[in-house]
């Protein structure tokens, strides 16, 4: 009955850890389902007002969404295979970014989106913790680059740039340049920073390592940590 017990948290943990991967796994195929029905539906509602015919009795044509959204697509194929799928691709790219408003929204999240398909050390350096909205509440968040010599000018402390994502939606949130010395360190992965924002705190890593601040002071009331410069922290 205690080894029963004593196995169950493992295995809770290994089921969310699963159900967490199939998401990941079945997301892009269910967004592209959802895309080529919409369009689907868009298209034959279009040709469906304009292209009636009395032998049909002025109904809609079956299937003429379906032929159309498919020859749309094939066309759109080869246009990139004639093109060049790269050339393709840097004129839209070059035709977003230049329509003000959009063009802002789109190179932030594509500049986001990069950050989380790549694995470069330099994009996320590590997951820490930081006060905010106020004292006493700690979120999690992301050391990115390094502030720009202007920022450092200004304060006598050393900063670091935080990226602390929305949940379940990491691609948004809030950049902080944060004291260095009110930076609680956590010694996980940076795919497991990433697993506990989209779940919601579900799924938490098994072990954690935290490094707390090195300086006495915090650069808000209450941050400065009770506990020793290093600390063990398991999960029951």
């Amino acid at each position: 009955m205690t080894d029963d017990l004593a196995r169950r948290p493992g295995l809770l943990q290994a089921l969310r850890n699963y159900l967490f991967t199939g998401l990941l796994v079945l997301a892009p195929t269910a967004i592209t389902l959802w895309v080529f029905f919409r369009l689907l539906n868009w298209v034959d509602n279009l040709l469906g007002r304009y292209f009636r015919f009395a032998a049909l009795d002025y109904h809609r044509i079956p299937g003429i969404g379906l032929v159309t959204t498919l020859l749309l697509l094939v066309l759109v194929g080869w246009v990139a295979s004639w093109i060049g799928a790269r050339s393709m691709f840097a004129m839209w790219d070059s035709l977003l970014t230049r329509i003000p408003g959009i063009g802002i929204l789109y190179g932030s999240t594509k500049s986001l989106g990069e950050a989380f398909l790549t694995r470069k050390k330099e994009v996320f350096r590590q997951v820490v913790l930081v006060q905010w909205p106020h004292p006493g509440m700690w979120r999690i968040g992301f050391l990115t680059g390094p502030p720009s010599s202007e920022v450092r000018a200004r304060f006598e402390e050393e900063i670091e740039v935080v990226f602390v994502p929305h949940t379940p939606n990491p691609a948004s949130g809030f950049v902080h340049y944060v004291p260095k010395a009110s930076i609680v360190h956590l010694d996980w992965p940076i795919e497991d920073g990433l697993k506990v924002v989209v779940s919601g705190g579900v799924v938490q890593p098994n072990h954690v390592r935290l490094k707390e601040p090195t300086a006495p002071e915090a650069a808000w009331a209450g941050a400065t940590p009770k506990t020793p410069a290093s600390t063990e922290a398991r999960k029951t």
